[in-house]
């Protein structure tokens, strides 16, 4: 009996091992490399193989290894292969295969501009913030639905080195902050086109997020790139693309405090080559004191046509107008019951993408950005300001295996009217052009440099150059995993204002030999990812030095009641300080993000050091030594939660009435958001803004918003391929 069972056995393993070897002989073999568009190799990515055809849940996969090679077995037949990897476009083919088969499939990826890992402001050509040099916070289109945000001051003020002023509850004059710079430092871009007032600052009031699938705040002096008003920093806002050959829908409505409505829709899809996203909203509040009220208009479009996958254009437009009452300082005086603030802002950009061949691409786009404000000062009258900047951008890219080098040329025509006391016109006609070089001469190492050569209507011709370096320390798994060191040089320059330049006003003459705003700006930087990749650190050192700032000096002049104002390049500043933020994935539903903020600045030199006012020494007004945010979040089963807490130390400031107020105290405030999605599109949700009803002030004098408690409701009808 027993050797009747032994050769069973034996005949049955022989039996499986003839099989199992016939299959394997029998089985089919794709293999290839995978690359960027400029032939630099990308690993990890998924490769997924699907039978086509056949009811079954069986599928084949694999990961591409860090030099973009990867090979797959797969049993005869026919498979849809897709190609996945969160910074590029995804990918998908068919391929049938005969038993035996081997296929050799390269293949190069698109880069994807609106992904969370992906840059596209800090570098002449889009890339992964694994290669980008300079210090970079992107903001996704999943965190700002949880967090419920509204508008984009409210989302950056949350962000490392920055700070935001309100003059008001909603609706004032709201500016921003980079890493100690001033407010018109920074340079804002929706879409590619920049909404800086000419040679001044950007009003954040009626920015909403509406249509956003992305934020990208890049760091440091970027006008080596983007010329004027890059001095310490660049803000780019991405509205969103349609996808889906089946439409996708959302409809959402809200209330809550101070009388507050809000309401809109959003409407996107793909067809053909052809994608279209456009979204419009209404937003409403009476404010919590005398004449605070604001209502808010947004409308958006973003369009696009691929002729092909190397050869598409795209129109992006939008529209944001608000009209608010300003009460004032309340805290100090007696609101005015009838003072106002008009504000409307439009920003359109058309743009041409195409390729002459593998290594060449070329970019070409027409820029209009145009602005109106109308202040009513009763009985004074009205201020009215209007200004435009209308331009061309054309950049071509020669991409190689280890870089790729852009060059570029920008003209722009910048025009701006000014009257209220006084009338003040100005004209520019501003032209640049700049060379921009990656090189990664090993795999670890990537070098970047780039310089613009500026002219300007104002003051001529300035040459500004950046470099920049990134080090893989370590590519590791487990506990330690990968450490990254950066480090980034770059000078920036600020045109004069309208009103600096151009003012015709013989008590305030404008000055038409001003030299630009300089600006000196270095940073290092370290990124360290921590148990398997759950966990992301980063820290960067920056040092920055701002020149030739421009000032008005007042003297006696008879026939001036409030004396002659002349504008100079007289003062001299800095910043250094410390950005810090962590990322910990505490569970699968559960995440926790915080930053920390140390922003040292200092007056070094000032025209109105005899007056008292930013002596030598002092801190730059409204801008804090100490900031930060804890931000937690979960996410279950439907069911998102997420509280907030931001504070703030105290900055320097002033009541600018006289009064001698000079310091404006720090706060803490706690928002929560919470959503439910009860199904079929349908979801509930609700916020609350400023939980504890914390009494503070952005600006001294001008009282922040209480309280604010919202619901609302929101369907959305997610489209599909």
């Amino acid at each position: 009996m027993k050797p009747t069972i032994r050769r069973c056995a034996f005949l049955a393993f022989l039996f499986f091992t003839l099989s199992s070897y016939s299959r394997a002989q029998s089985n089919a073999q794709i293999s290839g490399q995978v690359t960027d568009a400029s032939g630099y190799a990308i690993g990890s990515v998924r490769i997924i193989a699907q039978p086509q055809g056949i009811r079954s849940s069986q599928t084949y996969e694999t990961t591409t290894a860090s030099d973009g090679t990867y090979s797959l077995s797969l049993p005869p037949g026919s498979f849809h292969v897709h190609f996945e990897h969160p910074a590029f476009v995804p990918h998908h083919l068919t391929v049938q295969l005969a038993p035996a088969e081997s296929r050799k499939l390269d293949l190069r990826l698109e880069i994807a501009q609106l992904s969370e890992n992906v840059v596209v402001t800090a570098n002449g050509q889009p890339l992964e913030v694994s290669q980008t040099p300079a210090p970079v916070d992107l903001i996704g289109r999943e965190e700002i639905d949880q967090r419920q945000t509204v508008l984009l001051p409210d989302l950056l003020a949350t962000q490392p080195g920055i700070a935001i002023t309100r003059t008001g509850t909603v609706g004032g004059l709201t500016t921003v902050f980079v890493d100690g710079g001033n407010s018109g430092f920074a340079k804002v871009l929706v879409d590619g086109t920049p909404i800086n007032l000419p040679g001044g600052d950007v009003d954040f009031s009626n920015l909403t997020l509406d249509n956003v699938d992305k934020v990208e705040i890049v760091h440091g002096a970027e006008s080596a790139l983007y010329g004027t008003d890059a001095m310490s920093g660049v803000i780019q806002i991405f509205t969103h693309r349609g996808t889906t050959r089946i439409p996708e829908a959302a409809l959402f409505a809200e209330g809550g405090s101070f009388s507050s409505v809000r309401g809109g829709a959003q409407f996107s899809g793909a067809l053909a080559g052809f994608d279209y996203s456009v979204s419009g909203s209404y937003f409403h509040t009476n404010g919590q004191g005398v004449n605070d009220g604001d209502l808010i208009r947004s409308y958006t479009g973003n369009v696009g046509y691929s002729f092909s996958n190397s050869n598409q254009i795209r129109l992006s437009v939008r529209s944001n107008s608000s009209f608010a009452g300003t009460p004032g300082q309340t805290l100090l005086f007696s609101a005015d019951p009838s003072a106002s603030y008009g504000l409307q802002q439009l920003s359109a950009n058309f743009s041409w993408s195409f390729q002459t061949s593998v290594h060449w691409t070329h970019r070409v786009s027409a820029t209009e950005a145009r602005y109106f404000s109308n202040s009513g000062f009763p009985p004074f009258g009205n201020a009215l300001n209007q200004a435009n900047r209308a331009g061309g951008w054309a950049q071509s890219t020669y991409s190689f295996q280890q870089g790729a080098f852009t060059a570029g040329y920008q003209y722009e025509v910048e025009n701006a009217t000014s009257s209220g006391f006084g009338f003040v016109h100005g004209h520019r006609n501003n032209q640049g052009g700049f060379l921009d070089g990656r090189w990664s001469p090993i795999s670890r190492l990537t070098l970047s440099a780039g310089a613009r050569a500026e002219d300007n209507t104002s003051f001529g011709t300035r040459v500004m150059p950046r470099a920049g370096v990134v080090l893989g320390v370590r590519y590791a798994k487990g506990f330690w995993g990968d450490t990254r060191a950066r480090i980034s040089y770059g000078q920036g320059i600020e045109e004069p204002t309208i009103l600096e330049s151009f003012d015709t006003d013989p008590c305030s003459l404008g000055n038409p030999n001003l030299r630009p705003q300089r600006s000196r700006t270095l940073n290092l930087g370290v990124d360290q990812f921590l148990a398997d990749e759950r966990v992301r650190v980063s820290a960067t050192y920056f040092a920055d030095r701002f020149r030739d700032l421009i000032t008005f000096v007042v003297g006696a002049e008879p026939g001036c009641p409030f004396g002659n104002t002349q504008f100079l390049n007289t003062d001299l500043s800095r910043a250094r300080g410390l950005n810090f933020s962590a990322a910990i994935r505490l569970l699968h539903w559960l995440s926790l993000n915080g930053n920390y903020s140390f922003d040292d600045t200092r007056v070094l030199r000032s025209s109105t050091a005899s007056t008292g006012f930013q002596v030598p020494g002092d801190h730059l007004l409204r801008r804090p030594v100490n900031s930060g945010n804890v931000w937690l979040n979960a996410n279950h089963r439907g069911f998102n939660f997420n509280v907030n807490a931001y504070f703030t130390g105290v900055r320097t400031d002033s009541d600018f009435d006289g009064l001698g107020l000079t310091r404006n105290p720090g706060y803490a405030r706690f928002d929560a958001a919470s959503s439910y999605n009860v199904g079929r599109g349908l979801s509930f949700y609700a916020r609350v803004s400023n939980l504890s009803d914390k009494q503070y002030q952005d600006a001294i004098g001008f009282p922040a918003l209480g309280r604010d408690a919202r619901i609302g409701l929101n369907y959305r009808f997610s489209g599909r391929n």
